[in-house]
């Protein structure tokens, strides 16, 4: 099999040229595998008309839609390494990304131009601007004449080049080939057991990694198609789910606990026999929040675990329920691997470790940065993912926190995610995030920011017993803070370092 983008959308315009690919369900407008592949052809030409050559990165501003999806694949099928920009960047980020990607060309919403006229306004080369409609039916209805598709890209050309979060300095630019995405999708489709019949609802966004992968790219593999709404809606999520007949459900922990908050089934009227399970990525999903969602929605939940370094999905738990493990991401599927300890030796089953993986889905390089290429990927491939867990006798990994989230206590190696569990088996607690304070005594103490569920109420005593019953007076936080929500990534995984703010004179303290 080629591993490239072209060689799937060609593929699959073959064997099934008027299948479905993709839904809009805002417009009910629909796209055949055919005319993805003319949408792609296109796309390629008019980027060659433009003085574009294919291998230069494409930039994409654009919320989730029809036209999106097809700039996103389009890019990739002409040789071209797409990159897109993050919607809830700041100026400096995005102005920052923009130098830093080289982009010569970006497609934007028309309610994103000005704020991206404003980030490139005082760029050296500023970079061509192509305002693109989500919805438009018409592919670049400005482009007349349209030249020939460049040659096919190969399998270790740049395909995809995504900006980490830079929560805790610049963002890097994560460079995927063209064999690491298809191997992304092809890793997605076999794990779950994909195939034609199988259509996915998709309200990730497209400037996400889990998104592109394994909704936008894994179906150009088993054929299937993904139901692409503008964005998640809690309050439309089952209803467009249902009727456009999705098989199975790709979400993030954080839109398992709005649904959690909302009505049942049955008190929708609605009937999920044909959804087949439900996908959770991008962060650790707490025990206590899987289980509520399989008891309320009665479907199976199959915990996964992906970087944008390894193109999405590294770890999963199996399709059949009866082998899957509550609290860990699974196996490794697809790639190799290892928990090392501080010597770089793999550590035995149960031991806590830095998580190394190795597989072709592995990124090439971050963009012009050869240190930190150097520091995070060894020369043999493996690649350090900076996750902490251990791996059980079975070779299931159970993730306990980020090596730059550890607090040290102490001494003492405290997990935040060990907190975070804690607290939310608190019949009041929706949501919470732990996270080290500096303390003159310990070194750190234990801050835990908390979210109430809609209509309860607790008091910081009542957590705070809580807690050490729970886990013991040690490991109970010293402080704790109420708050509407906790800030998050693109992918739905919490920032804690936003969390180290000046702790209000009000705050409890022990």
């Amino acid at each position: 099999m080629l591993r490239t983008i072209r060689a799937q959308v060609d593929r699959q315009a073959t064997l099934r040229p008027a299948a479905t690919y993709l839904i809009a369900p805002e417009t009910g407008r629909t796209m055949s595998f055919l005319g993805l592949q003319a949408a792609s052809r296109r796309l390629a030409g008019y980027l060659l008309d433009q003085g574009i050559q294919p291998g230069a990165k494409v930039a994409l501003l654009m919320p989730n839609g029809y036209q999106t999806c097809r700039l996103f694949i389009g890019a990739m099928y002409g040789g071209y390494c797409i990159t897109p920009l993050n919607m809830l960047a700041q100026p400096s980020q995005l102005s920052y990304v923009l130098e830093h990607s080289d982009a010569g060309i970006v497609f934007v919403a028309p309610d994103q131009l000005e704020r991206l006229q404003q980030a490139a306004a005082n760029l050296a080369r500023p970079p061509q601007m192509v305002v693109c409609e989500v919805d438009a039916e018409e592919f670049l209805p400005a482009a007349d004449a349209i030249g020939a598709t460049p040659q096919a890209p190969g399998a270790e050309d740049a395909a995809l080049m995504m900006y980490t979060s830079g929560t805790t300095g610049k963002p890097k630019g994560v460079v995927l080939s063209q064999r690491a995405v298809v191997s992304g999708g092809e890793f997605v489709s076999e794990v779950h057991q994909l195939g034609p019949d199988d259509r996915v609802m998709a309200v990730l966004p497209l400037y996400h990694i889990n998104a592109q992968v394994v909704t936008a790219i894994s179906p150009l593999l088993h054929g299937g198609s993904l139901v692409l709404p503008h964005r998640f809606s809690a309050n439309s999520f089952w209803q467009v789910a249902l009727a456009q007949h999705c098989t199975w459900l790709n979400v993030v922990p954080t839109i398992i606990a709005y649904l959690l908050n909302g009505p049942d089934l049955a008190a929708l009227g609605l009937d999920a026999s044909a959804v087949r399970f439900c996908r959770s990525a991008s962060a650790p999903l707490p025990p206590a929040q899987h289980l509520a969602f399989e008891k309320k929605f009665g479907i199976g939940i199959i915990e996964t675990m992906g970087l944008t370094e390894t193109a999405a999905p590294c770890f999963s738990n199996p399709l059949s329920p009866q082998q899957r493990k509550v609290g860990s991401p699974g196996p490794a599927f697809g790639n190799e691997a290892k928990i090392v300890g501080a010597g770089g030796t793999a550590n035995p089953a149960g031991e806590i470790g830095e998580i190394m993986v190795r597989g072709p889905n592995v990124m090439t390089c971050y963009y012009k940065d050869p240190v930190e290429t150097a520091r995070s990927l060894e020369p043999d491939g493996w690649l350090h993912t900076g996750d902490l867990g251990y791996m059980d006798e079975d070779g299931f990994v159970f993730i306990t926190g980020r090596i730059k989230e550890l607090i040290i206590k102490g001494g003492e190696n405290i997990a935040p995610r060990e907190i975070d569990e804690a607290l939310l088996t608190h019949p009041a607690v929706a949501e919470a995030a732990a996270v080290g304070i500096p303390d003159p005594q310990y070194g750190q103490e234990i801050l835990a920011c908390v979210v109430l569920r809609a209509d309860a109420a607790c008091s910081e005593e009542e957590l705070r017993e809580h807690c050490r019953r729970e886990l013991g007076a040690y490991k109970t936080p010293k402080l704790f803070r109420f708050v509407s929500d906790l800030p998050r990534g693109p992918s739905g995984k919490v920032q804690r370092l936003k969390l180290l703010e000046p702790v209000p004179p009000n705050a409890a303290t022990t």
